[in-house]
């Protein structure tokens, strides 16, 4: 194969037809006509929808479909966000792959720093994969943000919020990221080493900081004591963020490296096994904690109200109970990826059941024209609880195919992938 350098790199000189149209570009195109459906979805009922005039308020004045419509036109309710239920499954999605693949990025950098050689040999394509799905997190939080509306983010800062606080840390830390891989399939592996201790501690701090910043957020929302009480949220994403890391770079390791290392594999699954365990088991301790600690009808809603199936069955049974004894059988390297796709599974409800848990007490309704304002839930005993959009759902499976197209397209023109995989064979 014809091969083409720049900057320093070596390019497999690859057709379009052979990059574009292959297998597992097929799976992204599946993923990715999910994700354009729910965008023209979202960009229609955003942008295209019905409003409300001057002129309709003086024919139709006091009705309450008039508050509901003037509501809609004033807070840009739409029907996949709302005010009453702001966090949805844009988030859920979002925090999942960002901390998800931040984990894994992390968790290769100290495997490399140590000297732990099966990682040495893997950590481009744990990375790329990694740093993947830190691309899938933000194409799913830009579809929250309101796409056409971004540029006043630049137009009118706001310094003081999330996205301000969060935007110069992705701009410090996925260069970094990214410098680390070109020196990985440059094969400059000393210096990568070297450098591997700058994105360590840029990796720890930029996630620690990450990690604060959303906790920051949640706890902002003092009606939802569900996030309010956690203790040490930050520790709490930190925690599960590294088992559901774990469980995909199980997953991962099983397709892209088991050809290849052959009877070195089993070594790989070994050290991914014995790292599960043990933050398997600091998260569910961190879990028993909380629950004894968080608000009591909170707590009451979770464990036992409409929220118990699925956090009993999944995410502490999927998440949690059946990967750690699955993996407790030494060389059955087969348990270890069955259990992370529990784990990876699981871990997802986990997150799912902590946003939208949060979102269970309504603002009030005073005037019955729909939730306006924050309150304690003492003056409402009913709760809400809107299910995901079919928009949001499609944009999320969006999301899985720009992972699989961003670390396909990356393995086939990168030259050291390559030649990386036929040494592992020797």
């Amino acid at each position: 194969m014809k091969k083409i350098k720049i900057a320093g790199i070596s390019f497999n000189k690859v057709s379009w037809k052979h990059l574009l149209f292959n297998k597992t570009m097929f799976v992204a195109y599946f993923f990715l006509a999910f994700g354009f459906v729910g965008i023209l979805e979202v960009f229609n009922e955003r942008y295209f929808g019905d409003f409300v005039s001057a002129g309709d308020a003086a024919i139709n004045p006091g009705t309450r479909e008039m508050a509901l419509a003037l509501k809609k036109a004033v807070f840009s309710q739409v029907s996949e966000i709302s005010r009453e239920s702001p966090w949805t499954l844009y988030i859920v999605n979002y925090m999942y792959l960002i901390y998800t693949g931040s984990g894994i990025i992390f968790l290769i950098a100290l495997g490399e720093i140590i000297g732990f050689k099966m990682i040495a040999q893997t950590a481009a394509g744990f990375m790329s994969f990694g740093l993947a799905m830190v691309i899938g997190g933000l194409f799913t939080i830009a579809l929250d943000l309101n796409l056409l509306n971004m540029h006043y983010m630049v137009l009118s800062p706001q310094f003081g919020a999330g996205m301000w606080l969060m935007l110069p840390l992705y701009l410090i830390y996925i260069p970094f990221v990214i410098f680390e891989i070109y020196l990985l399939v440059t094969n400059k592996t000393e210096m990568a080493r070297k450098i591997a201790y700058i994105v360590l501690f840029l990796s720890v701090g930029v996630d620690i900081v990450e990690y604060v910043i959303q906790a920051r957020l949640f706890n902002m929302n003092t009606a939802r004591h569900l996030w309010t009480a956690y203790p040490f949220l930050t520790l709490y994403f930190i925690i599960s963020a590294f088992v559901a890391s774990l469980g995909v770079m199980g997953l991962f390791s099983y397709f892209a490296f088991k050809p290849t290392l052959k009877k070195r594999y089993h070594r790989l699954i070994e050290a991914i096994r014995k790292t599960s365990l043990v933050f398997i088991l600091l998260l569910a301790a961190y879990e028993a904690m909380a629950y004894l600690a968080i608000d009591k009808d909170w707590a009451f809603l979770i464990l036992l109200g409409p929220f118990k199936l699925l956090f009993f069955f999944g995410y502490i049974a999927i998440g949690l109970v059946i990967p750690f004894f699955l993996m407790l059988r030494e060389s059955r390297d087969i348990l270890t990826v069955i259990a992370s796709v529990f784990m990876i599974v699981g871990t997802y409800i986990g997150r799912y059941i902590f946003v939208y848990g949060g979102n269970i007490y309504p603002m009030s309704d005073r005037f019955g024209s729909g939730f306006e304002k924050y309150s304690e839930y003492d003056a409402v005993r009913t709760y809400i609880y809107d299910a995901p959009h079919m928009s949001e759902v499609l944009i999320v499976l969006g999301s899985f195919g720009v992972i699989l197209a961003s670390y396909k397209v990356a393995t086939m023109l990168f030259v050291s992938f390559h030649s990386m995989r036929e040494l592992l064979k020797k």
